[in-house]
């Protein structure tokens, strides 16, 4: 009995110490940021009451498929997180290079990473806006996806066009949610 148990603990120890085979995931992708944590307040230089520029954003563990990235950042609180009415759009980014791993704070359109194209936010722009919520605390989901694909130019799509050319070829998806309210 002694020499099975030890030969079990010897094989999940050998098991534990070996790495990951080519191609199997340990962990799904992640997306984070150094200036707020998960379901923490984003802070102020980050929303449009602040500086108004893009949260540093980084990420890991894309899967070795992935042929592009496609980031959204949204609210599903809006106008009133007591009375949601809508989701407003705050950033579209596409074609992010696979290999890329963040992107720098107040990232302008000229640092994204190369070939990374830009859709329409909720103001008709591209380009990151800001949390402005006119009422409460909203939440703010910055939604990262990994895709078999790269897409065509979409023409600074929506976050509806570009969710619809992304249909069948989403192979993971991390978020990362941050809140923000307005002081009285």
């Amino acid at each position: 009995m002694e020499k099975i148990i030890f030969l079990s603990l010897l094989f999940m120890t050998f098991s534990v110490l070996q790495p990951a085979v080519a191609g199997e995931k340990e962990v799904g992708m992640k997306i984070f940021s150094p200036a707020f944590e998960n379901g923490k307040a984003i802070p102020k230089r980050y929303t449009a009451d602040g500086a108004d520029v893009s949260p540093p954003l980084f990420w890991e563990g894309a899967p070795g498929r992935a042929k592009s990235l496609a980031l959204v950042v949204d609210d599903p609180d809006a106008p009133d997180p007591k009375a949601p009415r809508m989701v407003w759009v705050h950033w579209v980014l596409y074609n992010i290079p696979a290999n890329a791993t963040g992107l720098t704070e107040a990232v302008k359109t000229q640092d994204l990473p190369t070939g990374t194209l830009e859709g329409l936010n909720d103001w008709k722009r591209t380009g990151y806006g800001g949390p402005a919520p006119p009422i409460g605390r909203h939440r703010y989901f910055f939604k990262l996806y990994a895709l078999d694909t790269m897409l065509p130019d979409l023409h600074h799509p929506s976050k509806a066009a570009l969710l619809e050319a992304m249909k069948g070829h989403v192979l993971e998806e991390a978020v990362l949610m941050g809140t923000y309210s307005r002081e009285p």
